[in-house]
Formats: structure tokens, C-alpha cells, sequence
């Protein structure tokens, strides 16, 4: 009897702890993490309850930005007593991404955050991480335009509908737009025209090539005849991914499917890439990564076309409010300010971008929904259009746009700094062509593919300017580099899986349940050769004891 109650004494020593690792196995190999629960709308929001919330946001190191930002959580405090915001500011876009990603394993996301949607794609790897808002905005009580919201908060009819579809994919809407902006060709009018050229009505690829070899003419010291200097780059571009999607867009060419499906690597690509070959080769054409800011050369006079954000305007032209080199290194031309360039100039085609604003899910819904309504807030016209004003973006409402504060600042273009002319006619760039705007397909893994496409332009020029041929060979070798290097070829398999377990909620798959058995199978053979192996462990004290 004594041997039996030890055997069963082993057996729950040693059965409890395989329990337990295996559920942690398990859980850890299949899921990664176990996430939260579905959010569930409370129907009414408890404002008798403390709330403390977290808000990352992005400035470019902008005190004035940081100041709306400020004025617009101490206003809301004001009229949320019980509600706390603190504010934790970045300067770039890819830390909040990196640091929202880090803190998902310890369950440490901010409440609302300043992100894009091709970055909240990623965070829905994780069960239930990001909260959907169609139900939420269209709550009659707290939703856009509720009636117990204690601001006026905008009706989602409110909202540019163009923007408010960006922030919509996998069948929900994961976001609100925060801030708009596209990106705008700045131009030394000046050394244009000195050359003999007249700019066109809408810019095309071809005129921009032309301009720019026709700009590297030097005198017999080796100086360039249209600036009198001895450095000078005619065309940088900033954002080369975005150069590469462009630019495929406007030829009608593959980049992505909405489900995750790569057409990046194709022929048209090929030929964009042989032709920016033979411009970064003769110096022609340079981008951010590899000559610096576009501003910077062409404040100093030593580039003519240079593509950026419009929310990069206050950096450009002559009079630029935040120039970044000496006042010396500054050279007086006139600015032009105008779409980038196209195939084809009667179907032009320009990115969207911008930042949205997403909300995280927490176990507690009361929590939630104070940050929902916080998030609201950063849509109201006051907000919307101080921080407009900053910078080249456009409010994302329609109510912000048609204000007469905002309206008023359009209309002084040019009359102070506040007004700076170029930052005012990159807004209604964007406020003119919204038509003419598109977004990429977002899923996981897009933010790799967005990579990608960017780091084919710039591996190319680096090639040339090594002197290597960018030839066939050389192509196809980088298709098959820059697939390994972002694991494209795991994203077509990943959204599949994450599809999958989205279709099945609360249903384990079947290699859940295969590797479970396998588990169960493995342990209770450890647990039954432990036991045995104790049990004769002690048969054979006792037999040594009776001796």
C-alpha cells in the first residue's frame, strides 16, 4: 500500500509541472502570444471611474506641434476631468512602429497612437490587439458625432471619404485619418529657365531627365555652367519607395494584391531601374539615403527638381522658416511647387500618405473607450487645423477644410512666415488632386514590400556609382537578394495563416491539436519512466534495507 501511495505521490509531482509546459509549449509555438478578448462596446461609458491613458505621437521636432499637442490633452482633460493623457513624443515613424511592436509581448501598448496602416497591419498578427472602430464610431451615444460626447466631434460623413477608406482593410476599419499629405516636386524655377526651359502644366518624367542632364554642362575648371558651383545634383528624391510605387501606378504596372500577393519584381520594374541606372551614373539623380535632405541642395542651389512630403514644405525655397543650412550656403531662386512627375499627364497619379490614428485594446473596455473618445478629439476643427498650419498637410475633415480659420490662412499665402507661400501651395496641391490619389493594399508584410520597392532604387544607384553593370543578371540576383532580405517570399504564407485563424476565432487549429497529442504522448511516457524508474529505485532500497 505504501509503494502505491508513493507511485501516486511521484506521479503528481511530475504530472502537474508536464501540464504546464506543455500548455506553455504549446501556446508559445502555435500563437506567440495569447492576446485579448474580442473589445466589447460598453453601452454606456462610466465617467465616475479614473482613467489614465497613454498617447504616442510623432513631431519632427517641432515646438509648435508639440504645443497643439499639449493645448489639445490639456482641453480635453478639462472636459474629461477623469481622464489622463500622458503623451510620449517620437521624431520618427519607424521608432513608434519598432516600440509598439517591443511592448506587445509585455502587454504595454499605448492607448492611441500616431501610426500608418500599413504598420497596424503588422500588430494584427496579435489576437485582438487593435481594436475595430465601425461599431464604435457609429455608436449614436459616444461615436463620431455622439450625443454624449462632450465636444463637437465630427460625423463620420464628415471625414474626406477618400481617407477615411485608407484606414479600412481586412474588413474592418482599424483607424482614423489623422493627417494628409502627398508628395510635391520643388523647383529652382530659375535655373529652369536659365537653361532655356519653360515648365509644363503638369510635369512629366521625360521633361525632368531632359532638364536634368541638360544641368550638368561645366566650364573648363570643372563647374557647373547653371549654378557657378562645383557640386550640383539636378534631381534627388527623397522617399525612393515611394518613387518606385509611383511610378508603377502610373504604368498601370503590378506592386501588390489586396490579399498579400507580390507583383513588385516584374519587367516594368526591370526597365525603371536600368533607366535610373543610367541617371545615377552620370550623376544625374541621387536620393535622400545616399546624397542627404533634397532641401538641402536645393536651398543651396545645387539641385533643381527635389521630390518630398508637402508636410516637408516649411524646409523649401529660399525664405524656408526651418532651412537647415547657413544663411550663408543660401542661394535667392524662385520656388515652384508642383505635382510630381507622370507617364502620363492627362491620368496623373500621386500617393496618399499621412498619419492615422489607431486605438489598442485592453482588458478593461471602460479604458478603451476613453481613449476612443480622446481619439476623437484630435479630429475636432481646432485641432485639425492649428496643427495643418505647421506644415504642408491638410485637415482630414471636411468641416476643418471649409472653416473659415483655415480658409483665412489659405488665402494670406505668402503675406508672413506663418504663411510661408510654399508649405500653402503644397496644402492645395493636395487639396486640388485628391481625385488623383491612391493608396497601396495593406497587409502584413506590406511595410516589408514598401521597404523592398525602395531599396531596389537605392541598391541600384550605389551599384552604378561602383561601377557595376546594372544589367539582366544583375536584376534578377537582386530580386532574389531583396526577397531575403525582407522574407518576401514568407508574407504570401503568412497572411494565409493569419486569414485562417481569423475565419476560425477560438478554434484551435489542427497542428495545434497534432502537436497537443504529440505532447500528451511525450509526457506520459517521460511521467510513466520517471514513475517506474523511481518505483525500482525504491524496491531496491527496501530490498537493501531487509538485508
Amino acid at each position: 500500500m505504501d509503494y502505491k501511495i508513493s507511485v501516486i505521490r511521484i506521479f503528481k509531482r511530475l504530472l502537474w509541472p508536464a501540464v504546464l509546459c506543455g500548455c506553455v509549449s504549446l501556446l508559445s509555438g502555435c500563437h506567440g502570444r495569447e492576446g485579448l478578448a474580442p473589445f466589447e462596446r460598453p453601452e454606456q461609458f462610466d465617467d465616475t471611474r479614473e482613467y489614465e491613458i497613454t498617447f504616442w505621437a510623432k513631431n519632427d521636432t517641432n515646438k509648435t506641434q508639440t504645443a497643439i499637442y499639449e493645448r489639445a490633452i490639456k482641453d480635453f482633460e478639462s472636459l474629461y476631468p477623469n481622464i489622463t493623457v500622458n503623451m510620449r513624443l517620437y521624431t520618427d515613424y519607424g521608432k513608434i512602429y519598432n516600440d509598439v511592436i517591443t511592448n506587445i509581448a509585455t502587454d504595454t501598448t499605448p492607448n492611441v497612437c500616431i501610426t500608418y496602416p500599413d504598420h497596424i497591419a503588422t500588430y494584427l498578427t496579435g489576437t485582438n490587439l487593435v481594436v475595430p472602430l465601425e461599431e464604435v464610431y457609429a455608436d449614436e451615444a459616444y461615436g463620431l458625432g455622439g450625443r454624449e460626447v462632450r465636444f463637437h466631434s465630427p460625423k463620420a460623413s464628415e471625414i474626406i471619404p477618400q481617407f477615411m477608406e485608407e484606414c479600412s482593410f481586412g474588413g474592418h476599419c482599424y483607424a482614423l485619418p489623422y493627417m494628409r499629405s502627398t508628395e510635391a516636386c520643388y523647383i529652382n524655377k530659375t535655373y529652369v529657365e536659365a537653361l532655356g526651359y519653360t515648365l509644363p502644366e503638369i510635369l512629366t518624367w521625360d521633361f525632368i531627365w531632359e532638364v536634368s542632364e541638360a544641368a550638368m554642362a561645366k566650364d573648363a575648371d570643372g563647374t557647373y555652367l547653371v549654378n557657378g558651383q562645383k557640386v550640383l545634383i539636378p534631381f534627388i528624391y527623397k522617399s525612393t519607395d515611394n518613387m518606385m510605387i509611383q511610378m508603377l501606378k502610373q504604368k498601370g504596372a503590378g506592386y501588390s494584391t489586396e490579399d498579400g500577393e507580390i507583383q513588385l519584381f516584374n519587367d516594368t520594374t526591370a526597365d525603371f531601374l536600368q533607366e535610373i541606372a543610367a541617371y545615377g551614373e552620370s550623376g544625374v539623380f541621387s536620393t535622400f539615403k545616399i546624397s542627404s535632405y533634397p532641401a538641402n541642395f536645393l536651398n543651396a542651389g545645387q539641385c533643381i527638381f527635389a521630390i518630398d512630403s508637402t508636410a516637408g514644405a516649411t524646409w523649401m525655397g529660399t525664405d524656408a522658416p526651418l532651412c537647415d543650412i547657413s544663411k550663408d550656403k543660401i542661394v535667392e531662386f524662385e520656388t515652384e511647387v508642383m505635382m510630381i512627375p507622370q507617364f502620363d499627364p492627362q491620368n496623373p497619379w500621386m500617393i496618399s500618405q499621412g498619419p492615422s490614428v489607431c486605438v489598442f485594446n485592453k482588458e478593461d473596455p471602460q479604458e478603451v473607450m476613453a481613449a476612443w473618445l480622446f481619439t476623437q478629439y484630435l479630429l475636432t476643427d481646432e485641432v485639425q487645423t492649428a496643427y495643418a498650419e505647421t506644415e504642408g498637410y491638410v485637415p482630414v475633415t471636411i468641416t476643418a477644410q471649409e472653416s473659415e480659420e483655415y480658409r483665412t490662412y489659405l488665402s494670406a499665402c505668402g503675406s508672413d512666415e506663418a504663411h510661408y507661400d510654399v508649405k500653402i501651395k503644397a496644402a492645395e496641391l493636395l487639396l486640388n488632386h485628391v481625385e488623383h490619389t491612391f493608396v497601396t493594399s495593406v497587409f502584413a508584410g506590406s511595410a516589408s514590400l514598401r521597404d523592398a520597392a525602395g531599396q531596389l532604387v537605392e541598391n541600384t544607384v550605389k551599384s552604378v556609382r561602383r561601377g557595376q553593370t546594372v544589367d539582366e543578371t544583375y536584376i534578377d540576383e537582386m530580386y532574389e537578394d531583396i526577397t531575403a532580405l525582407y522574407r518576401l517570399d514568407q508574407i504570401g504564407m503568412r497572411n494565409s495563416r493569419v486569414s485562417s485563424d481569423r475565419e476560425e476565432m477560438g478554434k484551435l487549429p489542427t497542428i495545434s491539436v497534432l502537436l497537443l497529442a504529440v505532447l500528451a504522448v511525450v509526457w506520459s511516457g517521460m511521467i510513466l519512466y520517471a514513475a517506474g524508474a523511481a518505483l525500482k529505485k525504491r524496491l531496491a532500497l527496501d530490498r537493501e534495507t531487509k538485508r
